[in-house]
């Protein structure tokens, strides 16, 4: 028998993606949405999607709603207890990795990651799988986080010569949907996926082959970036689009 999913945050830059990988696998899907948001109105209709409309802070409704999907016993009700398989938004960057893991903006999903581990040492019956897919490579183009090409402009980082791993959307969804479906190999550990390894230099290359526009760079240091980052860290109140 199928497993149903819960899914949180199907509205947001990457949910529709896995939202439609999910669907697309005949998985049923419970749809997690706040009493106060009409977001998930928005979403395409289909016979294996249910919306429950639940308050975030109320840990009786969350779980009313988590004891559609397993039958299992709770094991931890602000974790969702009693779900199989709990897959953390964790996407993007590796916190995993040594460089990474000090970050500031790291700390939540550390947070989250060590308390997957207690639980899953706690009861065998609770597992979790962590994916890491580094740059979303779509998602960075259309609003010009890798490159910008509606603008025909960029920020090359280091020169732009430095090989970076990164993944569609749609990529992220199918991975998901994997570790569902392998739930044995993928248990308890983490899972890492690319679509490509390229240089923002080359992307530069084939998007002015494309169009036959030259593209308009600056270049900057990512020490430089990270020390400025790191003051502003410190300041009273810091603007984490810097720090």
């Amino acid at each position: 028998m199928a497993p149903k999913i819960a899914f949180a945050g199907a509205t947001g830059n990457l949910g529709p993606a896995i939202l439609k990988a999910l669907l697309d696998a005949d998985f049923e899907v419970i749809v997690l949405s706040r009493k106060d948001s009409n977001t998930t109105d928005n979403l395409p209709k289909h016979v294996n999607q249910h919306v429950v409309k639940v308050d975030y802070t109320h840990q009786q409704e969350l779980i009313a709603a988590l004891q559609v999907v397993t039958q299992k016993p709770l094991i931890d009700t602000a974790m969702a207890a009693g779900v199989k398989r709990f897959i953390p938004s964790g996407f993007g960057s590796d916190d995993v990795n040594p460089i990474n893991r000090p970050l500031p903006v790291m700390q939540g999903k550390i947070a989250v990651e060590k308390h997957l581990k207690e639980l899953a040492a706690a009861d065998p019956d609770f597992t979790y799988t962590l994916l890491y897919n580094n740059v979303f490579f779509d998602w960075g183009l259309e609003v010009g986080f890798i490159l910008n090409p509606k603008k025909h402009k960029g920020t090359l980082y280091d020169g732009g010569d430095v090989p970076f791993s990164t993944t569609r959307l749609s990529t992220i969804g199918k991975a998901v949907v994997g570790i569902i479906e392998n739930q044995e190999a993928t248990k308890n550990r983490a899972v890492f996926i690319h679509d490509a390894v390229v240089t923002q230099k080359r992307l530069i290359q084939l998007y002015e082959s494309i169009d036959g526009k030259e593209c308009e760079t600056g270049v900057k240091s990512t020490s430089d970036i990270a020390k400025g980052a790191w003051e502003e860290f410190k300041t009273p109140t810091p603007t984490w689009e810097v720090s």
